[in-house]
């Protein structure tokens, strides 16, 4: 049993929030979780008490706070010890409007910060992304290996995009505010977030999976990424949390680089009986496409080259390896055709 510290967790109705919540559950903690709406609450506590039982769950409360307003946040932060900063505004598309995304990254990352410290809070753990480690280096071709010691540069980048900018700005502004408000900052950073669905609100990366088993998804581009499953997350934090020499310190939760029609085979093998997507989009047209914005501009700095994100560290955090990209998936798929997202 852990010792019984509160953790906030931001962000407690996405796919790693509540997956974060139920690992720290799981482990001993109590936990305070912050939602935009208290509509939403109902189906978290529902979710979290069919995975782990009555007793973990009498652990949680869940509080109103909106990453773009100031009320709420003191209190949701009394009496915490630590603070999870999961929350982030992921989309399938790219907004004209590219302030959708980048605001909550930006303006709720310094909200959460500023109330954390108002709150006497030291110890913070921001869930980043591999979006703020591997662009803007001139990498157009061929294979190339990245790790915590790289960070984006968006100067660098011809085709920026909301998500990018957002988590690297949000990043940079967290690591001057830790260092001029003394706090123990750790950044955990996950590639595409795939593994099974709590529930029906699942990630929009989970949509990837789900899209080429039901037909959904017309045609998938040639490029790939680096997987990492949310359970594999979620324990990243717990092991963060659990370890003060984690402080100060960059983790990248990536497993094995997969192209996405890997990922069309390997459902393909499983699932003999579905016609599953495994049409590619020529190179050259996500290219074109992307010159005019919309959801190529998301992929296209991964067209034509190899980017592999080396986890090992966060691999020796943890103690084990990552779980692969095919188990992954494969979990991702059982999970989504239980819980009927998919015919």
């Amino acid at each position: 049993m852990a010792e019984q510290k509160l953790v906030l967790v931001t962000g407690a109705t996405g796919f790693v929030g509540k997956w974060t919540i139920l690992r720290l559950l799981e482990a001993g903690y109590s936990v305070r979780g912050t939602v935009r709406s208290m509509r939403r609450v109902t189906d978290v506590f529902r979710t979290l008490t069919d995975n782990l039982g009555r007793e973990p769950v009498s652990r949680l409360e869940l509080v109103e706070a909106d990453l773009l307003a100031d009320s709420g946040w003191s209190e949701a932060m009394a009496g915490v010890d630590v603070v999870m900063h999961v929350a982030a505004a992921i989309r399938g598309d790219e907004p004209r409007d590219q302030d959708l995304v980048i605001r909550p990254a930006l303006e709720g990352t310094e909200r959460v910060l500023k109330a954390a410290k108002a709150a006497g809070v030291r110890r913070v753990i921001l869930t980043s992304s591999i979006a703020t480690v591997g662009y803007g280096h001139g990498h157009t071709t061929g294979r190339r290996v990245y790790d915590e010691s790289h960070f984006t540069n968006l100067d660098g980048m011809k085709f920026k995009w909301a998500y990018c900018i957002g988590k690297t700005k949000a990043e940079q502004l967290a690591w001057a505010f830790a260092r001029d408000n003394d706090i123990e900052l750790t950044t955990i950073h996950p590639g595409a977030i795939i593994g099974p669905a709590l529930d029906a609100d699942a990630s929009i990366s989970v949509g990837l999976v789900s899209g080429l088993l039901d037909g959904s998804t017309p045609a998938v581009p040639s490029n790939g990424f680096c997987v990492i499953d949310v359970r594999d997350v979620a324990d990243l934090h717990v092991a963060a949390l659990q370890k003060p020499e984690t402080a100060g310190q960059r983790y990248l939760a990536t497993s094995d680089y997969t192209p996405f029609p890997k990922v069309a085979e390997i459902l393909q093998a499983a699932y003999p009986d579905r016609k599953v997507v495994l049409k590619t989009v020529p190179d050259w047209i996500i290219r074109l496409i992307a010159m005019f914005g919309g959801p190529a501009r998301q992929i296209i700095n991964d067209i034509g080259n190899e980017k592999i994100f080396d986890g090992s560290k966060g691999e020796k955090l943890l103690g084990r390896k990552f779980i692969s990209s095919k188990d992954s998936i494969l979990a991702t798929a059982e999970s989504v055709i239980r819980l009927g997202l998919v015919p």
